[in-house]
């Protein structure tokens, strides 16, 4: 039974009290809540009943008399505010002393709720209306005394939601004043989701931080990669390896200034006060993932791409994409996760890394199934330095990215990376190994004009030669991943590292190669030329390498070089050998008086060979220009001492004028400067020594 049904004369009993105050019927004893009457002596309510949320049948509250008007008092959301601070205690007292009460509905249990509740709801909706109604969303949260007014009064509607949910005479008699309240809550925690995703997305400032790879730094020197334009790009396939590219680089990481953080902290307490704890950080999670991946995107260009993707892709495009991916990769683990956890543990303390996981996890994970699917890529040669790198980048940058996530999670990434890492190591080594198959294969019969250097030689010594710039990595790639057996398994020699000892073999078949080569030319200098300039290429290679110098050895470059003067000796004499042949005395006497037919017929043999070997040898290639200047200081050193003096001791015995005209040909100066224009790869050349004969 209702209190007014009790009480018939409730009205006329609240006229003659003149208090301005509200006490709650928390305050009675029992014996009040029994006595009708004195229930309501003791209960005034200030205001008009039209501002009261009671439900409708309830009259239990006092109505000041109409003849009785008290002098209007504007309130405001401020005021409001205090008097609902001191009203909240008293309404918590009565929920703890009622909290085990099982009656439904009756006196005892009931609780006046004073008008004002309901006149401080009805003016922060109004705040609330005045945000939505055209005012910027975003300015509020610029003005201190704003966040805190509006926070604190959420912070109240949540106070009174819960201790109205959790009193039972509340819920038996105020349920539309529940309902009121419940709805402001909504719309208030509406407004706070709103705003925390606004301020999310629209404050982040970027702060520049240098970060510095210094994995690859010594790879990457200007003079090697003008050599590795020139030199590296000739293949049997017309392949080019790439250098990787490194430095110093400026990253940028979107995250919010200190006032912006605070803000978004104290909404997201009083969202989690509110019970719209997970609303918030569901904003969170969809917000800083996007803002995430929009600052790949735009400044490492970063995209997600599939395994199947992967696969599928060109070379080209998956050579574009490896160097972001490895730049990315880095940057989230030295920048971009380390930020994330900080960020979320400053916007939410105590969330101890799990939304920092939810925001990041699955793009670790994505990182990862791209390494993995850049080994299952179809084998070829140039693809061993960007898988290389990739398998750096997994070494040297998980460890410290796998520190970011918590004990449960890093079990599943430390498996993911020792996935990839061994099939990267496994795929690394076989295309390795697809070098010696290319060399045992390469079985070309067109010798190269000139005997110059071959393809295969170039493309073999570059591949080595940065190869061994990886050296520490593909020792550890054999070491750890090796699992291949040959037909014809050769012990490792002591001392040398599985990567060591390939790379020997590797240039013992070489070696072999050039040399079957070399019997393709029919001229037995040329071969010795091809020869030298195959040879010198590679002893300067390995010179020029401390890396694969360091593999190779002293003793490897000795032995090379003492072949190389072997070829030089060799070619000596089978061309400028045959031409002193002309200089020497024999048959040119006789009873101590020259033989002039003899004389001219040594003279005309000695230029008709010399001519010959002039015009053949302009066309012959040696690039490198020491050897090239070894090569015309040797053969000046033999020839024209040699020369001279034959000059000196028969050209007197020709008749001046015509005869010697005829005879002697090239003067010793002549020969010299002729002797200069050898191995320039000129094929008109043949004219040129008539021309710069001297008289």
């Amino acid at each position: 039974m209702e209190k007014n049904d009790k009480d018939p004369d409730h009205d006329d009993k609240s006229k003659g009290d003149e208090k301005g105050d509200v006490v709650s019927d928390a305050h009675l004893s029992d014996d009040a809540h029994q006595d009708g009457s004195n229930n309501k002596d003791n209960v005034d309510v200030v205001g008009n009943a039209d501002t009261d949320h009671q439900d409708p049948g309830d009259d239990n509250v006092d109505k000041v008399s109409q003849g009785e008007e008290a002098p209007e008092i504007r309130q405001t959301l401020e005021s409001l505010s205090e008097e609902l601070d001191q009203f909240l205690p008293t309404l918590s007292l009565h929920m703890e002393e009622h909290k085990d009460c099982t009656e439904e509905k009756g006196e005892d249990g009931y609780f006046q709720i004073p008008q004002f509740v309901g006149k401080f709801l009805d003016l922060f909706e109004e705040k609330l209306s005045k945000y939505d109604s055209g005012e910027p969303k975003t300015v509020w949260y610029q003005d201190p005394e704003e966040v805190s007014s509006l926070l604190e009064a959420v912070d109240r509607v949540s106070k009174l939601m819960g201790l109205l949910l959790n009193t039972k005479s509340c819920l038996d008699h105020h349920e539309s004043l529940i309902n009121h309240a419940g709805s402001i809550q909504q719309r208030a925690m509406a407004f706070l989701e709103d705003e925390f995703r606004i301020i999310l997305e629209e404050s982040v400032t970027k702060e520049s931080v240098v970060v510095t790879d210094d994995s690859n730094s010594q790879r990457r020197s200007t003079a090697d990669q003008q050599d590795h334009q020139n030199d590296a790009a000739v293949s049997q396939d017309q392949d080019q390896m790439l250098v990787p590219e490194c430095g110093d680089q400026e990253i940028e990481y979107p995250g919010y200034p200190e006032d912006v953080v605070v803000v978004l902290r104290k909404i997201a307490e009083k969202m989690k006060a509110g019970g719209y704890g997970w609303e918030c950080r569901e904003v969170y999670l969809v917000g800083r993932r996007n803002i995430l991946m929009r600052t790949l995107k735009q400044d490492c260009e970063f995209e997600k791409v599939s395994i199947d993707e992967v696969q599928k892709m060109s070379w080209d495009t998956l050579e574009r994409e490896i160097p972001i991916w490895n730049k990315t990769f880095k940057d989230c683990s030295s920048l971009f996760f380390p930020g994330e956890l900080k960020l979320a543990e400053r916007i939410f303390p105590g969330d101890e890394g799990s939304l920092f996981c939810i925001v990041t996890h699955g793009l670790a994970i994505q990182f990862l199934g791209f390494a993995e699917a850049v080994a299952m890529t179809r084998r070829s040669t140039e693809k061993l330095f960007k898988i290389l790198d990739i398998y750096e980048t997994l070494r040297d940058s998980f460890p410290a990215m796998e520190q970011l996530f918590p004990e449960e999670l890093r079990g599943e990434l430390r498996n993911e990376v020792t996935s990839a890492r061994s099939r990267l190591g496994e795929t690394a080594i076989h295309i390795f190994c697809d070098l010696e198959h290319s060399i045992k294969s390469d079985s070309s019969k067109t010798p190269v004009p000139g005997g110059a250097v071959h393809p295969l030689t170039r493309y073999t010594m570059n591949y080595l030669k940065y190869s061994c710039e990886y050296k520490d990595t593909l020792e550890q790639v054999f070491k750890s991943h090796s699992k291949m057996e040959r037909e014809e398994e050769e012990p490792v020699e002591s001392g040398n590292s599985a990567f060591a000892s390939q790379l020997m073999r590797i240039m013992e078949l070489l070696d072999g190669n050039l040399e079957t080569k070399s019997k393709q030319y029919k001229d037995i200098p040329l071969s010795c030329i091809f020869m030298m300039n195959n040879g010198r290429y590679i002893v300067q290679k390995i010179k020029g390498s401390a890396e694969i110098h360091e593999v190779m050895g002293d003793t490897w470059c000795r032995r090379r070089s003492s072949e190389l003067r072997n070829y030089h000796k060799n070619y000596q004499r089978e061309t400028w050998g045959k031409l002193l042949g002309f200089l020497g005395h024999e048959g040119l006497m006789h009873n101590g008086k020259i033989v002039k037919p003899n004389l001219k017929e040594r003279f005309k043999s000695f230029n008709a060979t010399f001519d010959e070997i002039h015009k053949t040898q302009t066309t012959w290639v040696v690039n490198d220009e020491q050897l090239q200047s070894e090569l015309r200081v040797s053969i000046t050193a033999v020839m024209i001492p040699a020369y001279r003096a034959f000059m000196a001791r028969f050209g007197q015995y020709l008749d001046p004028g015509r005869q010697t005209e005829k005879y002697v040909k090239y003067q010793p100066e002549d020969i010299e400067d002729l002797i200069d224009q050898l191995f320039e790869g000129n094929t008109s050349s043949s004219s040129t020594a008539t021309a710069r004969r001297r008289t």
